[in-house]
């Protein structure tokens, strides 16, 4: 399948990395074979997979300054189809660093082609901000999924991430798609989540998963533990509904 997904939201707090971290674990529990790619500085993928952020040699960080090949980045986690890239806070640096690189928005891409057909998916979890990073993660992939938050400013954000997505799309990337759209931490009491997916549908013509993943506290506890929410508590709601992502995405896998 190959597929490149950067999972972004410029809006912080929206269940990014919540979406990164249990998307991957529960594609890999269905077989697929995958890459997670934490290229935010902040390394919450990283620990969210088992790994102690500040102890890893070989990260991102040094992948993309040339310190090391793709393949040296690429380290193990507890499942044996799930690969992880991981990151820490030495990434924040590579934004300057960078900037003295030629053809710097493709060092993300050149790296990650030479390992591409080793995986089924490459998950990219993005910095919240329109970053030099975040320019990198939307030329390497095929597609963006945005997480939003049913919350009052959703619309807000989703449309400067639509914005950012068309400008990579006219300079760097022609066949960057959104992938689709998941609503997070969807309350069913509250009559203000159902106000805004239905804003949302209403506002946009883009892919919206049938998918949507309700406020879980099992969600909430697995990041302290290390552990997707699929490994910390496999029969919760919130892992059940990560696995119908994880089912969905496959499903429409062919249509990219």
């Amino acid at each position: 399948m190959n597929k490149i997904i950067a999972i972004a939201n410029q809006k912080g707090g929206v269940g990014k990395t919540t979406t990164a971290v249990n998307l991957a674990a529960a594609l890999a529990e269905a077989g697929m074979k995958v890459l997670a790619v934490d290229f935010d500085p902040q390394g919450n993928m990283t620990s969210g997979l088992g790994l102690e952020k500040n102890e890893e040699e070989n990260t991102v960080y040094e992948m993309i300054m040339g310190q090391c090949s793709p393949k040296e980045a690429i380290h193990k986690t507890y499942s044996q189809t799930l690969d992880l890239m991981p990151s820490n806070m030495e990434l924040s640096g590579a934004e300057i660093e960078l900037l003295d690189l030629e053809d710097r928005e493709n060092v993300l891409k050149k790296a990650l082609q030479e390992i591409a057909e080793s995986y089924d998916f490459i998950l990219i979890d993005c910095p919240p901000s329109l970053s030099l990073l975040t320019i990198n993660a939307f030329t390497a992939a095929d597609g963006v999924m945005i997480p939003i938050q049913c919350e009052y400013y959703a619309m807000e954000g989703l449309t400067q991430m639509m914005k950012s997505i068309r400008l990579v799309r006219k300079r760097l990337n022609p066949d960057l798609k959104v992938d689709g759209i998941v609503f997070t931490m969807y309350d069913a009491r509250n009559n203000l989540s159902q106000q805004v997916v239905d804003s949302v549908k209403e506002a946009l013509t883009e892919h919206i998963y049938e998918t949507i993943i309700p406020r879980n506290v099992r969600v909430a506890e697995a990041p302290s533990y290390g552990m997707p929410v699929t490994e910390y508590d496999p029969h919760s709601a919130g892992a059940e509904n990560y696995r119908k992502l994880a089912a969905e995405l496959i499903r429409i896998g062919g249509e990219y």
